[in-house]
């Protein structure tokens, strides 16, 4: 896949997808959380998943964080489930998000590139 085939604002280097488990829904605040978060900048793709009560969500890491999609779902009347696996998984998410962040902001160095050589165009000549 290319950065063509997704969003604007979603490049495929940043792109992650999460999966949370979430409680207290029902369908008028699921259809709101859904329309809310797939508006949002950076969103490439949003779903949830009716039988596990999962939201399948896919997103560039330098855009958008997982504590603003956690209030939009709270915004809403809903929250992330409490069990434990649910919490692990979301600290992995903020770890790995930040990790992003922190990368795409950092300038590459190298102490193996190529010396800066002047290159004039007039060669001296001794008379």
């Amino acid at each position: 896949m290319s950065d063509l085939d997704h969003r604007v604002g979603v490049t495929e280097a940043n792109l992650v997808l999460r999966h949370l488990k979430l409680c207290n829904t029902d369908e008028a605040n699921i259809s709101a959380i859904v329309r809310d978060i797939d508006a949002t900048f950076g969103i490439d793709a949003v779903s949830f998943e009716q039988a596990k009560q999962t939201l399948h969500i896919g997103y560039d890491a330098t855009h958008c964080e997982l504590d603003s999609i956690e209030n939009i779902i709270k915004t809403h009347g809903a929250d992330i489930s409490h069990d434990w696996w649910t919490n692990l998984k979301e600290g992995y998410y903020q770890f790995v998000d930040e990790n992003i962040r922190d990368n795409a902001k950092h300038k590459p160095w190298s102490c193996h590139a190529s010396p800066q050589v002047n290159h004039s165009k007039h060669k001296k000549t001794r008379i």
